[in-house]
């Protein structure tokens, strides 16, 4: 992917109101801790995750990512009737049907001549839909289009955690498989895009690149399709140690090719926001990439994994926290289950967005 007039306008996240510990975590875990034998302080040992982040019981998805596109539109400065596609991009959906994009449309009062569709690809779901949007803006369809997304993490945190309690068959092995679901927390984020013409950043998105490595696509499922809902009951195995492996190895191969479509070398990475999953995974991917880790803006010690929110809310607070300045070149390193990844390449303007 090439694009030549396409700009960033904004990124904007709203970090959800309650609190959950590590410590506190484990706590409730105390039952399987006990039966097992297991050493407290272990989790966070083993993810450098401190706390993540949770929306109130029977928080809407939708409802919350209207809040994030606002936020994002306003700090973006372009009006409604601009923004021809929105795309809602989280694994967590209020329902099957119709799309949450719906809802979040209706109250934006965005024009009825706008996409309004929900993407779901695991953690990339709104890397995804940038792209999808700079597509768009770069053929000429639209000007300027917004993705947002929403993650809850409260049903799956728990349902892991009375599974690991209730079930006795379940083996210090068979724990390991559920870590992973232990580390993902709740957040909202959302990014605006527009043609150069109607930007007000000059940030410009210059391309990527996506690579598939689906071979390994069973390292990390869960149950059933859920729609996110706190009513839903969802459980996630996840074979952590084998998916961060290939998930890296397929990333360095991404990223090979990202340094050929964007003619960057890797000196020429001046900062990355990249997917948080654990303190692990971020020391084996920048060894594996070659890149100095410092350039990189971590969230994930106190919001944990906040799938497909993860990479766009670390931009939020990135910028917002000065981590990025004019003129640098930003490396967006996107990697989900399946395995996919996408990565993208920011020229960072004068304004900050």
């Amino acid at each position: 992917m090439k694009f030549q007039n396409v700009c960033v306008e904004s990124f904007a996240c709203v970090l959800p109101p309650e609190v959950l510990t590590t410590d506190e975590l484990e706590a409730k875990l105390e039952p399987v801790y006990r039966r097992l034998k297991l050493p407290e302080g272990r989790l966070e040992l083993m993810t450098g995750i401190q706390e993540r982040r949770l929306w109130e019981p029977g928080q809407s998805v939708g409802a919350m990512s209207a809040i994030t596109a606002a936020k994002a539109m306003e700090q973006s400065g372009l009006a409604q009737d601009e923004v021809r596609a929105l795309i809602h991009g989280s694994v967590c959906r209020d329902y099957l049907e119709p799309a949450t994009a719906c809802g979040v449309h209706r109250e934006l009062g965005l024009p009825d001549a706008c996409l309004v569709m929900d993407l779901s690809n695991a953690c990339l779901g709104l890397l995804n839909g940038m792209a999808l949007i700079a597509n768009m803006i770069e053929l000429g369809q639209i000007r300027a289009g917004i993705v947002v997304g929403t993650e809850s993490s409260r049903s799956l945190l728990e349902s892991t955690i009375h599974k690991l309690n209730t079930d006795n068959s379940l083996t210090r092995k068979d724990i390991k498989l559920a870590v992973a679901s232990l580390t993902i927390g709740s957040g909202s984020a959302a990014v605006v895009l527009a043609h150069r013409d109607i930007s007000k950043t000059g940030h410009r998105l210059l391309g990527g690149v996506v690579h598939a490595n689906t071979r390994f696509s069973h390292l990390c499922q869960s149950d059933t399709d859920q729609s996110g809902g706190d009513s839903m009951s969802p459980l996630m195995w996840t074979d952590s140690e084998s998916l961060m492996n290939e998930g890296v190895k397929t990333a360095k191969a991404g990223f090979d090719r990202f340094l050929q479509e964007t003619a960057w070398a890797r000196d020429d990475i001046d900062k990355t926001f990249c997917h948080q999953v654990g303190k692990m995974h971020e020391k084996l991917l920048f060894k594996t990439l070659e890149l100095d880790k410092s350039i990189n803006y971590s969230t994930l010690e106190r919001l944990g994994n906040t799938g497909s929110a993860a990479l766009p809310t670390a931009a939020a607070l990135g910028i917002e926290n000065g981590h990025v300045e004019p003129g640098e070149r930003v490396a967006l390193l996107g990697i989900g289950s399946g395995i996919n990844t996408i990565m993208l390449g920011i020229e960072w303007g004068s304004a900050q967005a």
